[in-house]
């Protein structure tokens, strides 16, 4: 409760230390609460586990679960030994979804939820907000579609009703072996949209990408700085003398890729996003089936028309809108020069 109260994004608990929030960004120790011994961590974790639970995190060493505050909070949370001691860390899952604009996403992405088949990835470093822009996706899918929804996550993290559509949630431990195995499944399940909560493998990368060639919406997540790098993740994970054929299959499937971050506001009270946007035109499927991905990001730069924007972009517009300082988004930019030319030309256009 404290974590809601506080509006932080992550509880840490870890022996030796005050319990631990994450607000905006920076951890913050909760002193009001003594420093945990091992016995507290371990009894304060196992108060929340089921016995099949217990056994998984003695088994592995790591558990992966969600655990909820009835009426209140929901948290995706990993527990974990460190020097012999029980450790976890806690992410708040909101209970109320939020919309694409509400998130501020941009407004191509209502575009990636009207696709009848295909791959839309969202990528982005750990707690980019990854997880809620595609739950914003998914509610937006189910408010305004007549489908099956199929998702396999691990944790489930944000719980969808039935609206227009029917949803499915399993999560990995309790309902599914391995995302693999799950995605392997779900093409039999008559799904129309399928998440991917995570593509950690060749096996479901693989088929996550035949899903989305033989008529399915395919939604699933990357850790990748930007859209270019994606795609070259995607491809990468396949043996070279698959990787010709890899690329002609993208480069049909792929509906879209936004890379987004997180960065804290100008005044101190929040975080906003920013995103890079891939629409794939004829262009870029051409330069993905030809290998050329370096030449993507001068594609993004003309684009804007379409719905794409770059990263650098995306950052320019909030430092113009006064949501984020100049200097912060220069340290998140991975060409702070790009991002000095683009405040440079606005602030000209203005003179």
């Amino acid at each position: 409760m404290e974590v809601v109260t506080r509006r932080a994004s992550d509880l840490h608990l870890s022996a030796g230390a005050h319990p631990t929030v994450r607000v905006r960004g920076r951890l913050s120790a909760l002193e009001d609460y003594p420093k945990l011994s091992g016995t507290d961590t371990r009894e304060i974790v196992y108060s929340i586990l089921t016995g099949d639970q217990r056994q998984r995190l003695e088994t592995n060493w790591q558990l992966d679960f969600a655990y909820s505050v009835p009426g209140h909070a929901r948290f995706r949370v990993n527990a974990y030994y460190q020097r012999g001691a029980i450790g976890a860390a806690f992410r708040l899952i909101p209970v109320d979804l939020s919309s694409i604009d509400g998130l501020g996403l941009p407004p191509s992405v209502h575009d990636f939820t009207r696709r009848p088949r295909g791959f839309v990835l969202v990528t982005g470093p750990t707690g980019s907000g990854k997880s809620t822009s595609l739950a914003a996706m998914i509610d937006e899918i189910n408010a305004t579609r007549e489908e099956h929804i199929m998702t396999i996550e691990d944790p489930i993290e944000f719980l969808h009703g039935h609206k227009k559509c029917l949803v499915n949630q399993r999560e990995l431990g309790s309902d599914a072996q391995s995302f693999g195995d799950a995605l392997k499944a779900a093409l039999r399940q008559d799904p129309d949209v399928i998440l991917v909560g995570e593509m950690r493998d060749l096996e479901t990368i693989s088929t996550a990408l035949t899903a989305a060639e033989t008529g399915h919406l395919v939604f699933a997540t990357l850790h990748t700085q930007d859209t270019a790098q994606t795609i070259d993740r995607i491809i990468d994970v396949f043996p070279s003398h698959q990787q010709g054929q890899v690329r002609v299959q993208l480069s049909v499937a792929l509906q879209g890729i936004m890379t987004q971050q997180l960065i804290p506001t100008a005044d101190g009270s929040g975080r906003a996003v920013a995103c890079e946007v891939l629409v794939p035109n004829p262009a870029i499927r051409n330069l993905i089936r030809e290998g050329k991905t370096h030449q993507i990001y001068s594609v993004l730069q003309t684009g804007s028309a379409q719905g794409m924007q770059t990263m650098d972009a995306s950052l320019a517009m909030l430092i113009r809108h006064g949501k984020i300082t100049q200097k912060m988004a220069e340290s998140r930019s991975s060409t702070p020069e790009e991002l000095r030319r683009l405040m440079g030309s606005a602030s000209l256009a203005a003179a």
